[in-house]
């Protein structure tokens, strides 16, 4: 009996340190927090370039510039300025949507342009079901890459689905140029994502060491919306 006791716990143990591995990160916005487990095992290429982004401070200040309440809410890209100016990015990454992960309510994912490989910095947290129309599939053959799900403040979420929303101007960026176009599904008030921070990164650098000082398409029709990189 004891053999299998100490299976069964050793078995737990490994399933427990297993999950405590992936990356976890708290989402400070003008709303609330926001907690996020991301799923580096499944999608490598997609955490790591999120955690780079925020490493280097990219998300602090910036907004959740698009917003449908039935859908899903969008940010990481523009900054919180009058009007919204969208930041520059890294290179894109590579689509991780045929995973195995789906975009189901309070899944983290990449957005994009039309092109599949296009996914730069911005994210969306899906609040339904997007499953049917985003993961791979006959409307979406590319997908949307999934790559962590909220695990706490899915109330914060909501929060921002249902803030009003209209059409606002935003400043979109092509290459080095910056020109302003109006866009639908704006919050009216911003929603301010005031910082991203990589749980227990903090405690890591202050133990090793003392801390160091310190991409445009428009708004696609609601029947076929997708979550837009622009």
């Amino acid at each position: 009996m004891k053999p299998l006791l100490l299976a069964t716990a050793a078995c737990a143990l490994t399933l427990s340190n297993a999950a405590a591995e992936n990356p976890v990160v708290v989402m400070t916005t003008s709303l609330g927090e926001i907690t996020i487990e991301l799923d580096s095992e499944k999608a490598p290429a997609s955490v790591e370039n999120f955690l780079k982004y925020v490493e280097d401070g990219h998300y602090d200040g910036t907004v959740f510039h698009r917003v449908i309440g039935n859908f899903m809410i969008q940010g990481g890209g523009f900054a919180d300025t009058d009007p919204p100016e969208q930041k520059a990015t890294r290179a894109p990454i590579k689509n991780e949507a045929k995973n195995g992960l789906s975009n189901t309510r309070g899944t983290i994912a990449m957005a994009r342009t039309a092109a599949p490989h296009s996914a730069t910095a911005q994210f969306f947290i899906n609040v339904v079901d997007n499953s049917e129309s985003l993961d791979p599939g006959v409307f979406s053959p590319d997908g949307y890459a999934v790559f962590g799900k909220v695990t706490a403040g899915m109330d914060t979420v909501d929060k921002i689905k249902a803030v009003e929303t209209g059409v606002k101007p935003l400043k979109s960026r092509a290459g080095d140029q910056l020109f302003e176009r109006p866009s639908e599904d704006v919050p009216l008030k911003p929603v301010v994502i005031e910082s991203v921070v990589l749980q227990g990164a903090e405690d890591g650098a202050d133990a090793a060491a003392p801390a160091a000082p310190a991409a445009p398409a428009a708004p696609a029709a609601p029947a076929t919306d997708t979550p837009s990189d622009k």
